[in-house]
Formats: C-alpha cells, structure tokens, sequence
C-alpha cells in the first residue's frame, strides 16, 4: 500500500494531507484500461484470482461497498512507490497476440501511473484464451 503527502512537503511546511492507494485500487485502475485495449475480449481471473476475488467482494459487500472489477489483476508493491501488475486476458483470434500485449502493457502502466502516481515496473500479460470470432 502506498503513502503519500500532498506537494506541501517540497516547500517544508507540514503536509496538507496523505493520500493512501491499495492494491485493489491499482488493480482496478489496470483491469479498466485493459478492457478498452482493441483485442482484449475480456479480463478473466485465474484459479489464484477467483479465490481472492471472492474473498475481497465478500468483505466489501458485508461492509455495504460496491467492488470495483479487479478480477484478473494482481498487484504486488515492489516498494513503496513502485508496483508490479498481472492481468489475465481472453483476447480476439482476429489480432496478434504480440502487439495485443504489447498495447496492454503501455495501457496499463500509463492508466496506473496517471490515476495513482505509482512507477509501474512492470506489466505481465497473460493470454489465457483466445477466441476465434
């Protein structure tokens, strides 16, 4: 989980406020933009991902939340400000897988470093099925 302060920490004056990003919330932000790469058919979880995910949908809809999508994505802190995501994809039989995962990747980790300012080291795509239309 990431901690940051407000840009009042470059000026020496105490911090106006910290802001703190989940993991869930990167994985949230990154299944968002792989659902709009042209190819990618749907984000699709894993055996690992499913029991995470419904374990987390579980705890949030018992606290009355509405969960964000993240299945299929998996974040891992590297430090602070710095992760490493997964996202498992089914994409179409119509594109090249390479340049499918190539744009899923850039679209990720800009999508991620946008919304949250986190370094985003690196993006593993997984193909796990691919649908001829």
């Amino acid at each position: 989980m990431d901690r940051g302060t407000s840009d009042a920490r470059d000026t020496g004056r105490a911090p106006l406020f910290e802001y703190v990003v989940s993991s869930s919330v990167v994985a949230a932000v990154a299944v968002h933009a792989a659902v709009a790469v042209p190819g990618v058919l749907r984000v699709e979880p894993g055996l690992t991902g499913l029991v995470g995910s419904v374990v987390r949908t579980a705890r949030q809809r018992i606290k009355g939340l509405e969960p964000a999508p993240t299945e299929g994505a998996r974040v891992e802190f590297v430090r602070a400000d710095t992760v490493r995501v997964e996202v498992d994809v089914v994409i179409s039989g119509q594109d090249q897988a390479t340049a499918v995962g190539h744009a899923l990747q850039r679209a990720v980790a800009g999508a991620v470093s946008e919304a949250t300012g986190l370094t985003v080291a690196e993006v593993g795509v997984s193909v796990l099925d691919i649908i001829w239309d």
